[in-house]
């Protein structure tokens, strides 16, 4: 059994810290100031945004890959083996994907298993497990937000003297000391600037880091920051991600946004993310009946920067489902997929899509089942006794409600690729925290987000009189 220590808060008040075995019951801000990012993580962190690459003979190393492939296989028998807690299906799911990826690619590409799988399932897998293993309290997820944060703000100079220059000073930097990088990916200027790629593989990429990051400033660091201060960190955030100038990271920004202030809007009705739910199907109906487009056509006309990326994309979705329907269990793998001759490129824009494509339906529904169960359990949690668990469940589903879409116009690879699932896995210990109910209120935020919702306690016991 889990044990408690009882410490002093002010005016008598008791706190009850949680031990690492058990999630908090209701969590002191001072213990979310003071938490520590266990050092792996930093170590992945740091992998991620530093992309230094070693050559060695027909495999390109990376310092992620370097550390994954150390990591992989303990984080995952601590995991599986339910060291960490309860497995969860997404555990299995996550796992029977590289199985059965790695099959497919085996029917369809033999010369390429072991390259491909390898990295593949270390940065997929790698990242998953280690934030399954190390995010497992609301204190460590704290620290991740604000490690997250710091990294954003950091990057933040880089990233105006890239979008002014055109030049990846980071990717310059490690290029010159000797080591390998991502290739630069100079795109055409957009808005009259340079797209930047920071240490990312592409602009797109870095713009998809900055997204997952706004919702953490903005929504789970309420109460670990001061009001303006979180204000202007948040707009920093915006301010870089726009900068990547992709349409798949403004989408998820843009997303997150409508989402803040519908809980703003609404906060006093408790029916308010069903009605949101209803409008959406609402809207999707009207437009199927009044519009001579689908709907995802016109939903990719509206979430891109022109009207020919639009079709592009509707083009590549349309395309995409008819190789899918002809390979239905194992896919292309890295075969050429059949498209209209003046479709010259073979990109294809949609991460969803990829994973059909690529490895088959099984492919596609293992990845995907694990990724929607993950969210909807985490959705389902009522954490309205304690403020800090609803700020970072909040800022947590808001983040990947945007991904989720963004994921529908954007492919994802090597280093992102592993992050989005690094920060999946590190959202699964709000699956099944224990929340205490307190019998009476201690505490209120004078923030919008926090109205209308039981404020936050900092003991099961009723306060004293005073």
């Amino acid at each position: 059994m889990a044990m408690t220590a009882s410490i002093s808060g002010q005016r008598g008040r008791q706190t009850h810290v949680p031990s690492r075995d058990m999630s908090p019951l209701a969590t002191p801000q001072h213990a979310l100031a003071t938490a520590k990012l266990p050092w792996p993580v930093w170590l992945y962190l740091i992998a991620v945004v530093l992309p230094v690459g070693l050559q060695a003979g027909p495999l390109t190393l990376t310092t992620l890959r370097l550390l994954l492939m150390v990591l992989v296989i303990p984080v995952m028998m601590t995991v599986l083996s339910g060291k960490r807690g309860k497995v969860f299906a997404t555990d299995i799911l996550f796992t029977l994907h590289i199985m059965w990826s790695t099959v497919a690619l085996a029917m369809n590409n033999p010369n390429m298993v072991i390259e491909q799988m390898g990295s593949v399932g270390m940065e997929f897998l790698g990242g998953y497990f280690l934030g399954r293993a190390y995010i497992r309290t609301a204190e460590e997820f704290g620290a991740l937000c604000r490690a997250l944060v710091m990294i954003v703000c950091c990057m933040a100079p880089f990233a105006l003297f890239e979008t002014i220059t055109g030049r990846p000073l980071i990717l310059e930097i490690i290029r010159a000391v000797g080591f390998k990088t991502p290739e630069f990916n100079y795109q055409d200027q957009r808005l009259g600037l340079e797209r930047v790629q920071m240490g990312f593989a592409h602009p797109i990429h870095f713009g998809l880091f900055c997204s997952v990051t706004f919702s953490l400033a903005f929504v789970a660091m309420e109460g670990m920051m001061n009001t303006g201060k979180r204000y202007m960190v948040s707009a920093l955030i915006v301010a870089c991600g726009f900068l990547a100038l992709s349409s798949g990271a403004l989408l998820a920004i843009a997303l997150q946004f409508g989402l803040i202030a519908w809980a703003v809007m609404f906060r006093t009705v408790e029916q308010r993310w069903w009605i949101l739910v209803g409008l959406f199907v609402f809207l999707y109906v009207a437009i199927d009946l009044l519009s001579n487009r689908s709907p995802i056509q016109v939903f990719l006309s509206y979430a891109t920067f022109s009207s020919h990326t639009a079709y592009w994309r509707a083009q590549i979705f349309e395309w995409g489902l008819k190789n899918v329907w002809a390979n239905p269990l194992f896919g292309l793998g890295f075969k050429d997929w059949v498209r209209p001759w003046y479709m010259y490129s073979g990109s294809m824009d949609n991460y969803w899509l990829v994973m059909a494509v690529r490895y088959g339906i099984p492919g596609f529904l293992t990845v995907t089942i694990g990724y929607i169960l993950v969210v909807y359990h985490i959705i389902r949690r009522d954490f309205s006794e304690d403020l800090t668990l609803m700020q970072f469940r909040r800022a947590w589903v808001f983040t990947f409600l945007g991904l989720s879409f963004t994921l529908c116009t954007v492919h994802v690879w090597t280093n992102i690729y592993s992050f989005v699932f690094f920060f999946l896995g590190a959202g699964i210990w709000m699956v099944t925290t224990q929340v205490a109910r307190p019998t009476a209120p201690e505490l209120t935020s004078d923030d919008p987000l926090s109205q209308g919702r039981a404020p936050l306690r900092y003991s099961r016991f009723a306060p004293t009189q005073r």
